[in-house]
């Protein structure tokens, strides 16, 4: 059973505020047809799969999660903006197809994750958001860094013993911190108030329109992320 597809077209409908009667209506089905596909209780036919696909103006790829773009393409490193309007591409050398991909992935990701943290008003949040990331990236580069072994040790002031368990600490420790923020129990944290947080209305269709050149980044990340958690 596609595991994508009953998420999908559950998603779909309620980001455009349909209840599960009305789109059962329109497309010639019980209600209680509906949900079972929407719960997974029960497969459809490719018939069905192209209407729904037809109903909701996205491809049948996207629907099956082939594609996290609405209209199905695959993307390559090519078809991806880049954030700066530099032309570095050609200081990557012979693996240049795959950084670059993940290299604008990421990158035109970052612009979206901190757009929308602006858009909360709320400096603990912009601030928490960057410290998890950037510990993260001081974990890939210390990973690096250790390639060589010949590196100086000096250029960290901890050393790799202990380096790697408290950044994940850290990064623990941020995440945590967020969860509370956001969950509205602010007032158990360690800095204790901080503040209103401007609540964020996000579908997939938003992003698009909100960021044309950089939605299909986010949710092409979005995609590969999940594909390496347990399901």
């Amino acid at each position: 059973m596609n595991t994508h597809f009953p998420r999908m077209i559950s998603l779909l409908r309620k980001e455009q505020k349909l209840s599960q009667k009305q789109v059962a209506a329109d497309l010639g089905i019980s209600q209680a047809l509906l949900s079972h596909y929407e719960k997974g209780i029960r497969e459809c036919g490719l018939d069905f799969v192209v209407r729904i696909a037809d109903y909701y103006s996205v491809s049948c790829d996207y629907l099956l999660g082939r594609s996290p773009d609405r209209s199905g393409t695959v993307l390559t490193a090519e078809d991806l903006p880049d954030i700066e309007d530099v032309g570095k591409e050609s200081a990557i050398g012979s693996t240049g197809l795959l950084v670059m991909l993940n290299k604008k992935l990421i990158s035109n990701s970052l612009y979206i994750i901190f757009d929308l943290a602006a858009r909360t008003k709320n400096r603990f949040l912009i601030s928490q958001i960057s410290n998890f990331l950037m510990m993260a990236v001081y974990r890939c580069f210390r990973m690096l860094y250790a390639t060589n072994p010949k590196n100086s040790p000096a250029m960290f002031r901890l050393p790799n013993v202990l380096a790697e368990g408290y950044a994940d600490a850290a990064m623990r420790g941020c995440a945590a911190d967020l969860e509370c923020a956001v969950s509205g129990e602010a007032g158990i944290l360690r800095g204790g108030e901080i503040g209103e947080i401007e609540p964020l209305a996000v579908t997939t269709q938003s992003l698009g329109a909100d960021y044309p050149l950089f939605s299909a980044s986010l949710l092409n990340l979005v995609k590969n992320a999940e594909e390496h958690l347990p399901h």
